[in-house]
């Protein structure tokens, strides 16, 4: 599928095309050609009436290192987004950017709920975007805007694993590594991501098909994913110290289940000896020929357990 915006006048017009088929409009017209699962066709289509070169091999473009190169027309970028669904899953997913003759190319298989946003944008503010550089600078902008957001909720998921640990509420030790271990996954993905975007955006500057109005712009919004880098590195140290508090508290608990237990085992050794010694069945031992020597025993063998458990208390060990 393949979405053609184009500018008319003072507006931004949106079409839909399959194949490119039927597509008439004006090269000079066309702000962006968003790519949605293309196919072969619509990508030999594209390489043909374009002269723009896609690499179909997906396994070679995300391990690819190169994510920007340009030649004498043209610039290529492959950028990472990573999204958060309803289900609060996060994903990621690769898309490419392709910029030629001031006409932005947006390649991607999949859904990626940013783009959805940037069509909005663009057709609602049509005045400002003159070319496909506009576009990709407000791409980059609302992606910030989303990084903000899914901070922001690393942040309050954070404040509430930590509640969870200290206050011990409803969940398991189970869950809060779960949960703990999905902050840092969604956190490093961000933080990758958001380096993903400095690189590009630090290559773009460098270039000379860029004008000078959106290299203002993109040095601005440089700064915002400089700041963005630095609240990842913030909430890397808070889940670190989350993890060490979780740990510390489950050495606590095993402590404490280890002091009963060896409280326990101090506690019935002198009864176990008491008893053992009555068990010897010796020839001359008086209180087996006593009436009251049963009673007697237990007696003994129950004051010999209880002082051992009144001394730990006193010593604070219980």
């Amino acid at each position: 599928m393949v979405n053609v915006f184009f500018k008319q006048q003072k507006f931004v017009i949106k079409k839909r095309f399959n194949d490119f088929n039927g597509f008439d409009i004006e090269e000079n017209e066309v702000l962006w050609f968003e790519l949605i699962n293309p196919t072969p066709n619509e990508l030999a289509t594209l390489s043909q009436e374009y002269a723009i070169h896609y690499n179909t091999d997906h396994s070679q473009r995300v391990s690819s290192v190169t994510k920007y190169w340009e030649d004498s027309s043209s610039v290529t970028i492959n950028a990472f987004f990573t999204n958060q669904d309803e289900n609060e899953t996060f994903h990621t997913e690769m898309a490419t950017f392709i910029l030629s003759n001031n006409i932005l190319f947006t390649i991607y298989y999949g859904t990626l709920e940013i783009f959805d946003s940037i069509q909005k944008k663009v057709l609602a503010s049509p005045k400002k975007f003159e070319d496909g550089f506009d576009i990709l600078t407000k791409i980059f902008e609302v992606y910030f805007e989303k990084g903000v957001e899914c901070l922001e909720w690393i942040n309050k998921q954070t404040s509430l694993l930590r509640k969870n640990i200290i206050f011990k509420e409803t969940s398991t030790h189970d869950d809060i590594l779960v949960c703990l271990s999905n902050l840092q996954e969604f956190n490093v993905a961000l933080r990758d991501s958001f380096f993903d975007k400095r690189r590009i955006i630090t290559a773009l500057l460098r270039s000379n098909k860029v004008d000078s109005d959106t290299k203002n712009n993109l040095n601005i919004i440089l700064t915002d994913f400089s700041s963005l880098v630095e609240s990842t590195t913030v909430n890397l140290n808070s889940l670190d110290n989350i993890q060490n508090l979780f740990a510390s508290q489950v050495n606590v608990e095993q402590n404490k289940i280890i002091k009963l237990f060896t409280v326990a085992t101090m506690a019935m050794m002198p009864p176990t000896l008491i008893g053992t010694i009555y068990g010897m069945n010796f020839k001359f031992m008086p209180e087996l020929e006593w009436q009251y020597g049963y009673l007697f025993a237990l007696i003994i063998m129950a004051i010999s357990t209880i002082l051992p458990v009144i001394y730990f208390k006193k010593k604070g060990w219980l």
